[in-house]
Parts: structure tokens; sequence; C-alpha cells
């Protein structure tokens, strides 16, 4: 069974899960037909997670450490429901907005507007919830200029900002965010980590994957470090980013 946090009440419960993907070792017609008469293996399986178990409270703030290829973007689609597992469960408790990937969710060729209304729909707010709040969305993201520009025509940065600001003007229990931090100017970044610090002061549940090791263990408080698809230690962030760092 996961380990239980000393919360009472979970908002999320991964339990024994496994996830594996085949990885290809041809990229062509000819390398597969090549290693086919040669009987060389066309794929191998890799576990990315290999019986994890943990539970997250409601108003923790956890972060997911490990170095590349340790499972944690993996462990964060999983609870986003973007991935399901080969074995085990993940439950959730709540409504649960994602920033896993920049820009996820975007159609092109709709506007900045359109988007907005799109995203949240995909969030699971309701078209007058979206109104109600589009301009603070509009005013978070500092783009109103190019609102009516179709998002094709965006940086990376620009659909950081909009996606960002969709995600945290839902009415969220639970916010997964991977590394899309790291994407922007300075100045966007702290006023992005202070508006964190402010959900979580509210009470939201927090699941954070960043390179950033400084600011995760500043913002959260309980770290889970993953090596080889499993987990090696639970418990006080700070505690992880050393053993990290060993």
């Amino acid at each position: 069974m996961p380990k239980t946090s000393d919360s009472v009440v979970p908002r999320i419960v991964v339990d024994d899960v496994q996830k594996r993907f085949k990885l290809r070792h041809t990229h062509s017609i000819k390398e597969t037909f090549v290693a086919a008469v040669r009987r060389k293996p066309l794929t191998t399986d890799f576990h990315a997670l290999d019986g994890v178990s943990f539970t997250v409270g409601e108003g923790e703030a956890v972060a997911l450490l490990g170095f590349n290829g340790s499972g944690k973007s993996t462990l964060l689609k999983l609870i986003s429901g973007v991935l399901r597992p080969d074995a085990g469960e993940i439950l959730t408790r709540g409504r649960v907005a994602g920033l896993i990937e920049v820009g996820a969710g975007f159609h092109p060729d709709l506007s900045g507007r359109e988007n907005i209304f799109l995203n949240a729909a995909i969030l699971g707010m309701s078209k007058r919830e979206t109104e109600e709040r589009f301009d603070e969305i509009v005013a978070f993201s500092e783009i109103e200029p190019f609102i009516d520009t179709e998002v094709k025509h965006y940086s990376s940065g620009m659909f950081l900002r909009l996606a960002f600001a969709v995600a945290i003007h839902t009415e969220l229990d639970v916010l997964l965010i991977d590394e899309i931090l790291s994407v922007g100017d300075e100045p966007f970044q702290r006023k992005c980590i202070a508006r964190i610090r402010e959900m979580h002061a509210a009470g939201k549940t927090l699941v954070v994957v960043s390179h950033d090791l400084g600011m995760v263990s500043e913002l959260c408080e309980r770290g889970i470090l993953l090596r080889n698809g499993g987990v090696v230690f639970d418990g006080d962030s700070k505690r992880a980013v050393e053993l990290m760092r060993a």
C-alpha cells in the first residue's frame, strides 16, 4: 500500500504503479528489415515506473525529484490522466489542472481569446466562469495586445504565460507543474512562483517537477526522490535535495 502523508484527507493516491514504454532500435524500413534478417530485437521494454506508491494529502506541496529518466515526468502525466498505468492504480479527488507541456491543448489556428475558452473548458470551467475570469486571465498573462492573434504566431514564452494564466484562474484543487517555470523571463517566473505560493497558502495541493532544486525545496515541504523508476526517499524536501546532490 502507498505511504500515507500526515494529512488526513488524500487528494492523490498512487498505488503500486507501473509504466513501461517500448524503445525502438530502428528508424527506417531498411533498418527494420536488416535487423529482422539478423534476428536482432526491434524493440526493448523500458520500465519508466516500477511499483511506485505514495499518497498526497489535501493542501500539501510535493516535489518529484530525480535525474533525467528517473520517471518523474511520466508520473506527473499519469496523475494528470494524460497517460494510464500498465499496472497499479492512481486516484485523484477534486479538479486537477496540469501545466505539463507548454501550449498543450492550444489550437494553433485559434486566437488567444478563443484558446482561453477552449483550455478553460478542458479544465472543466463553464463558459460563464471563463467570462467572469477572462479579464484577470489576460491581465496576468501580460499579452493583451496579442489576445486576438492566432496562437501559431506566439513565442514559447507567450504560450507559457497564457497556459499558466488560464490554469491558475480555474477552480482547481490540485495543480501539477512540470518544468515550465524554466521558460519565460525572470520577472514572470517570480510572478508565477508568488502566485503558486498564494494558492498553496489557500489550501491547494501542488505537485511540482523542476530541476531548480533551490526553488522546489523552498516551495515544497515534501520531496519524493525517484531513481530507476522507483521511490528511494519520501520525506522532507530539503533532505531529498541533499540526497539527490550526494
